[in-house]
Parts: C-alpha cells; sequence; structure tokens
C-alpha cells in the first residue's frame, strides 16, 4: 500500500471533497440515498459565521467537569471533531478558551457543543471553528457522576453519535453521516450540486426554472393524475431542486 493509499490520506481527500459541499446538499444526498437525516438542533452555530467544519466524531459527555475533554484528546486522532454533550443546558457554559486551545494541541478540526461555550473573544482569535447555542459567561458548578458511555458517544439532541459518524458544519447547521456511507454520500451531493449550479446559470440566462423543470407540462399531468407528485416529475427531467 503506498502512502497515497493510506486510510489516514482517504479521509483527508474525503474531507477536501465534503468541504466543497453546503449542508443542504449533503442533506439532499441523504433523502435522495435513504440515509437517515440526523441534524444538530436550529440554534446552533459557528461561533465566527462562515467557519466550516469535516471530521470524524470524537464524542464525549460533560459531567461539569473539563477533565473529560482532556481524556478526549488523548485518544483523538489529526481532523477529528469534538462533539460535546452537554444536554442542550441553558444555565451553564461547558467550554471556553483553554479546552478550544487543547483542541488546538490535539489537531481536532473543531467543536460542536449541545449547549453553550464562553470566552467568545478568545475563541474568536484562536480561530478553531467551534460550533454552539451561543455564549454565556457562566461555568459549570456541578459535578455529576461519569456514565459508562462518557467516551463512548454523545447526544446532539435526539441524535446519538459515535466515532462511526462524521460530522459536517457550516453556516446552514450541523449534520451527523455514518462514515460508511461518506462516499456515496458526497457523490450523490456533488451531483446534485453540479445540476444545481447548471439551473442557476440558466435562469441568470433568462430561461426560468419553470421552463427549465417544465412546470407547465407537470401541471397537465397532475390535472389527469393527483398523485404525479412534483418530485417526481423532478426525477423524470432530471431536476434536483427539492431532494
Amino acid at each position: 500500500m503506498t502512502a497515497h493509499d493510506s486510510p489516514h490520506r482517504r479521509e483527508d481527500v474525503m474531507r477536501e471533497r465534503f468541504a466543497d459541499l453546503s449542508t443542504p446538499l449533503i442533506a439532499d444526498a441523504c433523502v435522495r440515498l435513504g440515509v437517515p437525516l440526523r441534524a444538530a438542533p436550529a440554534g446552533i452555530r459557528a461561533v465566527v459565521p462562515g467557519h466550516r467544519l469535516v471530521g470524524r466524531v470524537l464524542p464525549v459527555r460533560h459531567h461539569g467537569s473539563v477533565d473529560v475533554f482532556l481524556e478526549a484528546y488523548a485518544s483523538a486522532a489529526p481532523g477529528d471533531v469534538l462533539v460535546i454533550d452537554n444536554g442542550g443546558r441553558s444555565d451553564e457554559a461547558c467550554v471556553g478558551d483553554l479546552a478550544v486551545l487543547e483542541g488546538v494541541a490535539a489537531g481536532m478540526a473543531g467543536l460542536v457543543v449541545w449547549g453553550l461555550h464562553r470566552d467568545t473573544p478568545e475563541l474568536v482569535e484562536i480561530g478553531l471553528p467551534v460550533f454552539s447555542y451561543g455564549s454565556l459567561p457562566l461555568g459549570p458548578v456541578r459535578l455529576d457522576p461519569r456514565e459508562p458511555e462518557t467516551l463512548a458517544s454523545a447526544r446532539c439532541g435526539p441524535h446519538l453519535v459515535t466515532a462511526d459518524d462524521l460530522v459536517v458544519a457550516d453556516d446552514d447547521g450541523v449534520l451527523f453521516l455514518p462514515a460508511a456511507r461518506a462516499t456515496e454520500l458526497c457523490a450523490a451531493a456533488e451531483r446534485i450540486r453540479d445540476v444545481e449550479r447548471i439551473q442557476a446559470q440558466r435562469i441568470r440566462a433568462g430561461e426560468t426554472l419553470r421552463e427549465q423543470t417544465h412546470f407547465a407540462d407537470y401541471l397537465a399531468r397532475r390535472a389527469a393524475d393527483p398523485t404525479y407528485t412534483f418530485r417526481r416529475h423532478l426525477r423524470r427531467v432530471g431536476g434536483a431542486i427539492e431532494e
């Protein structure tokens, strides 16, 4: 096996491909391939607008102390994303500048927090992508018992994620994907992107989306067959705007 065929190189190539794809495109690819949609709750956003994030999930459950992050970092691979389960709490910030700086030292691609952060100016200066519900000056004052799953899995809203998942995040939100299906999801998202780019160019050139999708024909077919859906029509004519 050559260096170019190594697992790390393949992961780097996959990250590069995903980095050129928006989360809406990837979500549409999930629908097209029948992959369950798993998005972080609405409202989790980048501390620095415009930041993007792609990497394998490094899960951790927060119980009130930063030690779990340090322990998780010890097993991190370059390019991992620390996904912190703080139960979506709004009464404490569970991560700040020191934990994020340590993430830089560990080679992390970034952090996703189901909860809040603090030290916002410092996080902006550090520059590592961090996604959370927002900021709060208060740190934890509790110390809860650890769980057997503390370093094995994390929840982000209703979704349970593990090291078998990838995370992709941008200004539209955060998605979790099965790593085993990354290649086909990436290819499907690229096909959808290419179709939509052509459609956008044609609209700018004066050909409306209604003309491109033969919308009048769709209305006529729907009138004759009420079960004829627009998604079915788009598949027939090669459109991709709804999936």
